[in-house]
Order: C-alpha cells, then sequence, then structure tokens
C-alpha cells in the first residue's frame, strides 16, 4: 500500500506539473480584427511617414556580378526536416550569389539572388552592420533567392532552424554574407548606362496549387531585362516563377544543386549571351508541375529545358524603354503575437515560440526600376493572392513582381479563406495567426499606391 501512495503521489505531481507548463505554454488563439490591433496602427504609421520616390539626376546605370557561393566544406542540406540535417557530398552544381547594383544619381540600390533556401534571418543581421562596407545599407537592398530545397544549410540557430537547415555552424553565416559582398562590390564597380524591359509570360503547365489543384495559381514568368546602351550592348535578365523548386527528391540530400532555377538561368544566358538571375515568386502553395516520369536531374533537366522551350521565342521581344525613376522603399512590419496552433484553436504562447524560432525582423520591400514594381516579402507568399495587386499596379501603369525570401522569415502567407484547413502550409507553417493573407496584401497595395 505505501508503494501504491508514493506512485499515486507521484503521479499527481507529475500531473499537476504537465497542467501548469501547459498553462504557462498554451493561450487560445487571438482573432481580433486585424484593423483593431496595436501591430497594425503601428505598421500603417510607418508605412504613412515612407518618402516618395526621389526625381531621377541621371538615366540609370547599371552593373552585374557573381559570386561563387560553393564552400571548401560540406555543410547540412538545407530545406526538408525528412534530411534531419544530413550534410551533401557531391557538388552537382556550384550555388551563386548574383548582384546588380543601380544607380540613377540619388545613390546605389542593388538587388541580390541567391542560390539558397531562404536569405537567412541570420545573415540579415551581419548584412545591416556590414553593408556600408561596400557604399549600401539594409535599406537599399533588395533580397531574394531561387529557393532550391539542396543548397547550404547551418544557417539558422535555434530548434526550429535545426529543423530546416540542419546543426547551425556559423562559419556559414559568415560565407554567405562575404560572398554577398563579394558579388555587389563586383557589380558596383562596372556601372553602365542602361534602359529597361519587362515581359509576362503565360505557362500554367508548369505549376499547379499545392493547396487545392482546382484553386488559380500564378502562371507567369515574369522578366526584366537590362540592356545597356551604348558600347556592346550586354544584357541582364531577372527572371522569375511560382513553382517552388523542389524538383529534386526530398531524400536526395547529397547533392548540392541550384535545382531547376539553376538550369533556367543557364538557359537564359546561352540564349541571350549576357548575365541572368533568378528570383523566387508568389511561391506559397504552389508546386511544380513537371514531368510524369524520371526522378532527380533527370527530371530537373527536363522540367527546365521545356520552361526554356516556352521562354526562348520571348526573349528577343523586349521593349526597353530609358524611364528612369527608381528607389526602394522598406516597410519594417509588425506582426500579431506568434500563434502556431498545437490543439484545436490553442496556441504556443509568444515566449514559447520566441525561445526555440528567435526572433527576426521582418519587411517588405517595393523596388520601382522604371516600369516595373519589385515587392519582396518575408515568406512563402501564395499565388492566389497576387491578382488584386497586379490589378492596382497596372491601373498606376506599373508591371508588377512579388518575390519571397527577402531577409525575414515569418513562415507561410496564404488566403485567409485556408486558415482552418488541416493543411503543411495552414497549419504547420502559419505562426502568426489569422488574417495575415488581407494584412500583408493590404500593406502591399499601399505601398503600390506610394508608387503614384
Amino acid at each position: 500500500m505505501k508503494f501504491l501512495r508514493i506512485l499515486l503521489k507521484g503521479l499527481l505531481g507529475l500531473l499537476a506539473l504537465v497542467v501548469l507548463f501547459l498553462a504557462v505554454s498554451l493561450s487560445p488563439n487571438d482573432h481580433t480584427p486585424y484593423q483593431q490591433t496595436e501591430f497594425y496602427r503601428q505598421t500603417k504609421a510607418r508605412l504613412d511617414s515612407l518618402p516618395a520616390l526621389p526625381t531621377p539626376k541621371t538615366g540609370i546605370r547599371a552593373g552585374w556580378a557573381k559570386a561563387n557561393l560553393t564552400p571548401a566544406y560540406t555543410t547540412p542540406t538545407g530545406g526538408y526536416g525528412a534530411r534531419q540535417g544530413k550534410h551533401w557530398t557531391t557538388v552537382a552544381d556550384s550555388v551563386w550569389v548574383r548582384a546588380i547594383v543601380l544607380d540613377n544619381g540619388n545613390g546605389p540600390v542593388a538587388i541580390v539572388a541567391s542560390d539558397l533556401l531562404i536569405t537567412p534571418p541570420s545573415v540579415s543581421e551581419q548584412l545591416r552592420k556590414r553593408l556600408p562596407e561596400v557604399g549600401l545599407r539594409w535599406e537599399s537592398v533588395y533580397f531574394g533567392t531561387t529557393h532550391s530545397h539542396n543548397s547550404l544549410g547551418g544557417w539558422a540557430p535555434g530548434l526550429v532552424g535545426n529543423l530546416f537547415s540542419g546543426s547551425y555552424d556559423g562559419r556559414v553565416v559568415d560565407h554567405i554574407t562575404n560572398t554577398i559582398l563579394a558579388a555587389l562590390k563586383k557589380a558596383k564597380a562596372v556601372l553602365q548606362p542602361v534602359s529597361v524591359g519587362f515581359r509576362a509570360v503565360d505557362a500554367p503547365q508548369f505549376v499547379y496549387n499545392r493547396l487545392d489543384e482546382t484553386k488559380p495559381v500564378d502562371p507567369f514568368f515574369r522578366l526584366v531585362q537590362l540592356k545597356q546602351t551604348g558600347g556592346a550592348g550586354q544584357t541582364a535578365t531577372l527572371c522569375t516563377y511560382s513553382a517552388h523548386a523542389t524538383m529534386m527528391d526530398m531524400f536526395s540530400y547529397q547533392y548540392l544543386t541550384r535545382d531547376w532555377p539553376g538550369q533556367v538561368v543557364d538557359g537564359l544566358e546561352r540564349e541571350t549571351g549576357g548575365f541572368a538571375l533568378f528570383m523566387a515568386g508568389a511561391v506559397g502553395s504552389m508546386g511544380p508541375k513537371g514531368p510524369p516520369t524520371g526522378k532527380d536531374f533527370p527530371l530537373v533537366k527536363q522540367y527546365a529545358s521545356e520552361m526554356m522551350t516556352r521562354l526562348k521565342p520571348e526573349l528577343t521581344q523586349f521593349q526597353t524603354g530609358t524611364d528612369s525613376t527608381m528607389g526602394l522603399l522598406t516597410l519594417p512590419l509588425t506582426l500579431r503575437d506568434p500563434a502556431p496552433r498545437i490543439i484545436g484553436d490553442w496556441r504556443i504562447r509568444p515566449w514559447l515560440f520566441h525561445a526555440i524560432y528567435g526572433r527576426y525582423p521582418s519587411d517588405l520591400k517595393a523596388l520601382r526600376l522604371g516600369p516595373v514594381l519589385l515587392l519582396g516579402t518575408p515568406c512563402d507568399f501564395s499565388g492566389e493572392l497576387l491578382p488584386p495587386l497586379v490589378k492596382a499596379a497596372q491601373q498606376q501603369g506599373l508591371n508588377l513582381i512579388v518575390t519571397s525570401f527577402n531577409g525575414g522569415y515569418v513562415g507561410y502567407i496564404t488566403p485567409d479563406a485556408y486558415y482552418e484547413k488541416d493543411a503543411y502550409e495552414t497549419r504547420v507553417m502559419n505562426w502568426f495567426g489569422p488574417q495575415n493573407g488581407a494584412y500583408f496584401s493590404e500593406m502591399m497595395g499601399k505601398m503600390i499606391e506610394k508608387e503614384k
């Protein structure tokens, strides 16, 4: 009997500890309409204080360059938790940082596209301090990635970072930062006058909606071409598309590769004889709709080859102009308290989320480049949210491009109608509660209005 009493007391004590832990770790979800919240008021105030774009002092000059991001050591393969932090062992194709620096007499701005899963917040933190080394600031650089799930890992501390990028290695953060700075320095040294052109290429055959295959996709390749107006007339072509770079099998951790965006960049450079870079577009809920057979590299090659067949006739159709309007606006976002759901509509309390993920600033970036407006988001931004934004930009005579992974990361931003859907993107990867589709869309729409 004494043993049973001791056992019962132990079980009651354990139960009490569990109840206490749940009480301090979980709370009901917050469904306050976002326009009635303090985080909305804070962001709106920052938005209202953003300056107007400066009047151009000269035509646009641009320079471009790349720097090899492939390290001399292996790293975890960033991309899938299923890889459990295993290192890549084979360099299937080198990964790169590609940069364009632009100036119209008001000081340089830059575009950086890295062959990475995301622009790691740990790298962003370093760049905020070190970009002045190359005459730039955080607020003057527009970031994006190819979103390859077979690139460098090891860049994120904490439990969540470990799941997506493997064990943290400070050398990787330093290496990525140094490579970005090297590419920017080289690009800044070769500025030449350029004209700017835009093409949207309808290609729905390469993408499907991962949340609901009956719902819309973002079907467009969006391309910007910069053409030198003197000398050899060299070009730089920026390409975006919304399908995930996930043609490589999730268990093929052993390869370092750019996946299909790398093949497309190589194809663009062959066809144009110039420079090219790729940025993941509105990839949230957009999956690659590839050939029905094949695996890994044969599948990647065939998918990219079919894409280039669609793109090739468009590459000679750019109508470049001399609109020299240019500027980059950065809007720091305040978000709802973290709210990843565990049971029903009960969420982890913010202190616990921050303990396992960290605290990272998140911005929206709006880069006006002649007739083109690029909006950069700190997330997997859903292609389903694009049409109203594209229409708003068109009403102002602008061609809109939305990209993901601009230096912060807040999970997936999807249409609010999916919030209760039990799916990876809307349950596991929705970290900041309900109504974020509407919140992000409103702020992005208002940034478009700033371009009047």
